[in-house]
């Protein structure tokens, strides 16, 4: 049987850990070629070791994806490693500080802003002309299931990820006749560093939200990598603009 993404070449945004790692690995099984990006490059280097021990093709480029340059530096180095760009994985993210709409700082919110939401903005804006050269491409933008709910304390955080939703939904409306696809992932609670990261801060605890899924447990990073290596896949060709869920349920209580 045929891979889903033979001889595609994918970029990953936050490639070098959680949710952004799992879907490289699982493009990377899928014959695509991988161009991880991520702003810790240790993390990226061994990703992309990782995928070569598994027989794939991969290289890396270090990369704060909220900074004009870099992420146009990143969209050049892609494209002259690999030759084109089909795929894309805007993945890269942060929690920001715990705190009430009242207590969040402007700084914190500038800065959850700056990489979660326009860090997206800014990936697109260099990937899709590269893909209108090519005649078309996939993207997948990574939001968050506190993009469709409110949750306490990460004010930003919602507001970023509800931002990407409608970003996503927008770019999906106008390219969809220029053969790009647009859509997002909305991951539930992922088991993950930024996750175990928000549980040591202690706004909220691992067992309360155990509790509060209705499968009872976290999400796996590799579930998330399912649905984005779908969405980015021919398999999906009609579908665009489309806020995939993955949550275990909790949206739906």
């Amino acid at each position: 049987m045929a891979e889903l993404l033979q001889n595609k070449v994918a970029l990953v945004t936050g490639g070098g850990s959680g949710i952004g790692r799992a879907t490289a690995l699982r493009l990377a099984r899928e014959g695509a070629r991988i161009m991880i990006a991520d702003y810790i490059p240790d993390g990226a280097v061994k990703t992309v070791a990782m995928i070569k021990e598994a027989g794939g093709t991969a290289d890396c480029f270090a990369a704060d994806v909220s900074v004009t340059g870099q992420v146009e530096a990143m969209i050049n180095k892609t494209v002259a490693t690999f030759g084109r760009l089909d795929c894309a994985f805007n993945n890269a993210g942060i929690e920001g500080e715990l705190s009430d709409t009242t207590a969040c700082t402007e700084e914190n919110f500038d800065r959850v802003i700056a990489i979660d939401l326009k860090a997206v903005w800014l990936c697109m804006r260099y990937e899709i002309p590269q893909m209108l050269k090519q005649g078309g491409g996939s993207i997948v933008n990574t939001a968050s299931i506190a993009g469709l709910l409110g949750f306490n304390g990460i004010p930003a955080y919602v507001a970023a990820k509800h931002g990407v939703v409608g970003l996503t939904k927008t770019a999906a409306l106008e390219f969809a006749q220029k053969n790009i696809r647009v859509n997002c992932v909305c991951p539930g609670v992922i088991n993950t560093p930024m996750v175990q990261r928000t549980f040591d801060k202690g706004g909220f605890s691992e067992a309360d939200v155990i509790a509060g899924e209705p499968i009872g447990r976290l999400g796996k990073p590799e579930e998330i990598a399912e649905g984005v290596c779908w969405l980015l896949s021919d398999a999906a060709s009609f579908v665009t603009g489309h806020p995939m869920v993955i949550d275990g349920g909790w949206a739906a209580r």
